[in-house]
């Protein structure tokens, strides 16, 4: 590990996968990761994992999510060790256990949402044989508990137990609770920060001219660190501002940035790119010595990881200390017989047409995006099918992909969905429109309401011809466990579109007079109108797909 420190100029530099949100990479592609990510200089790898990994006696723990044994655990810590590396488990102490809540034995845990009830014995027991498997299964003496995002900690099971409360303490003493926990298994904490930050900087996270409450920065326990977290920003000084006021709060707190793969089916290299240039810039001169890039998997983890590589890539370049993108470009072609700029094209999907500023995932709104019901069509600008068609070109062109070969067929599978489907919902309204007006002339609007029938069946076989590809991707990295989603919502998807076709061939053929849903008026989905062709960044497929409750 000494030569990779050197290497990188960071005591630890890593990654962190998200198995937690139905992609649960398996042994075998965890192995292939840390060979890359060794490769490159990384030498730590932080998984997290809020309820996919065994717990003794506990059996809903993970229960049909694709957990890992303690063995695979223990298979993947002793291979990551030969390469140099440490493996950091990534559990889940507070929040974010909206998995096991569903289960009536962990019920009783709950205080609300996907909460832990603090100050519950039942929840300490819980949290000890976290630690007891985590403790077993890695040679890490270095844990992350979470502990973020529990903005409703008390305000449910907790207040019906004990009334009003002050809730910073409420939070204060069940840190200090898991910490003593942690303690007895010998084990330093790492803990986002948020909730802590907040506390102490008078309720904002993301602000950096504050004044650190002193009492709040006493309430941390001596085994607990920080980790500040931010993937939103491309400007250095907010980065610059948010450590220095971190490291008032406790010295030493780590880093973790973002590697965008949580919004849909492409990646988002560009974005990461000009993020972690200003953040990782902003760890040299702060001195950070602990940082960490996540890769979380959001609403389904569609995104490949390894579909990151040129921002994974370059992130490392800089950790060395190489900042000219020229030189790195032409490492990543003599490493990879691929151009960086032609692996970028991944992106495309995501944001076509649309510069790297801002992250957008029009990929996978338009993809789910109602034939007729139509929430995302009063947005589009009329010429989204066409970026697509040139999105498909340009990934057409891309030769000599090699092992990543599949991760450009998916990506262009998904173009030629999109070059269809993309207006097809705007084209329907059109057409079906034209078709009431004509009356008595109604012939000559059937050569349009033809040519649309045919786009549909052309548009059902481009999506099974996607279907297919993107399943060979995920079964070449993932479990199984967690693509029953997808094909729910891929499969759901062609019955609809299949359903759409068979009620406008109906209509056609006069069986019917009227199609309900392409009579009401489309609304923005925005709430109020905005510029015709704005890219979104909208990633719920439940609230995308229908405005019916699912």
């Amino acid at each position: 590990m000494e030569r990779l420190e050197e290497t990188v100029g960071f005591r630890r530099f890593g990654t962190m996968l998200d198995c937690s949100r139905n992609a649960v990479m398996t042994v075998e592609a965890l192995k292939r990761w840390i060979d890359l990510t060794a490769d490159l200089g990384y030498n730590t790898l932080l998984l997290y994992t809020e309820d996919t990994y065994e717990i003794e006696g506990e059996p809903y723990f993970g229960y049909m999510r694709g957990r890992y044994t303690k063995e695979e655990l223990r298979e993947a810590d002793r291979y990551a060790r030969s390469k140099g590396m440490e493996v950091i488990p990534c559990i889940q102490t507070l929040a974010h256990l909206n998995a096991i809540v569903r289960w009536p034995a962990y019920q009783g845990h709950v205080d609300t949402g996907d909460i832990l009830l603090a100050g519950d014995e039942a929840v300490y027991e819980l949290i000890d044989k976290m630690f007891a498997t985590v403790s077993r299964c890695f040679e890490s003496r270095t844990v992350n508990i979470g502990m973020d995002e529990a903005h409703m900690i008390g305000r449910g099971k907790y207040y019906d137990l004990h009334g009003d409360s002050d809730r910073s303490q409420i939070l204060i003493e069940h840190v200090k609770r898991v910490a003593q926990i942690g303690e007895r298994y010998g084990l330093t904490l790492a803990m986002w920060s948020d909730m802590f930050f907040r506390l102490a900087a008078g309720g904002e996270y993301y602000a950096q001219d504050v004044n650190i409450d002193e009492s709040i920065r006493q309430q941390i326990p001596k085994n607990v660190e920080l980790i500040y977290w931010d993937y939103y920003s491309t400007d250095k000084s907010r980065y610059d501002g948010m450590l220095s006021a971190h490291n008032k709060l406790k010295e030493g707190t780590w880093f973790a940035g973002g590697l965008w793969t949580w919004m849909g089916f492409a990646p988002h290299n560009g974005y990461s790119i000009k993020a972690t240039r200003a953040a990782l810039c902003s760890c040299r001169e702060q001195g950070t010595q602990d940082v960490f890039l996540t890769m979380w998997g959001d609403n389904g983890g569609e995104c490949s990881k390894f579909a990151m590589l040129p921002a994974l890539f370059y992130a490392a370049e800089l950790a060395k200390g190489n900042e000219d993108i020229n030189t790195i470009k032409e490492k990543f072609r003599q490493k990879y017989g691929i151009a960086f700029d032609e692996f970028l094209l991944l992106d495309l999907p995501g944001t076509p047409g649309v510069s790297d500023d801002h992250v957008r995932d029009a990929e996978k709104y338009l993809l789910y995006n109602d034939c007729f019901m139509g929430l995302f069509d009063a947005n589009l600008a009329g010429d989204e099918g066409a970026k697509y068609a040139v999105c498909k070109e340009n990934l057409e062109k891309v030769e000599h992909t090699g092992e990543w070969s599949l991760l450009f067929e998916t990506q262009k599978a998904l173009c030629q969905v999109l070059e269809l489907k993309a207006l097809l919902g705007v084209r329907t309204h059109k057409i079906y429109a034209a078709w009431k007006a004509a009356g008595d002339k109604m012939a000559e609007s059937r050569k349009e309401m033809e040519e649309l029938l045919s786009d549909y069946r052309k548009l059902l076989d481009k999506l099974d011809s996607f279907y297919k590809t993107y399943k060979k991707q995920w079964f070449s990295e993932n479990k199984p466990h967690g693509f029953d989603v997808q094909d729910i919502r891929l499969g759901g998807l062609s019955r609809r579109i299949q359903s759409c076709l068979e009620r406008l061939e109906d209509l056609y053929q006069g069986k019917i007079q009227v199609i309900e849903e392409l009579e009401e008026e489309q609304l923005d989905i925005r709430g109020v109108p905005g510029t015709p062709g704005d890219a979104l960044y909208f990633n719920s497929w439940s609230t995308n797909v229908t405005a019916n409750v699912l």
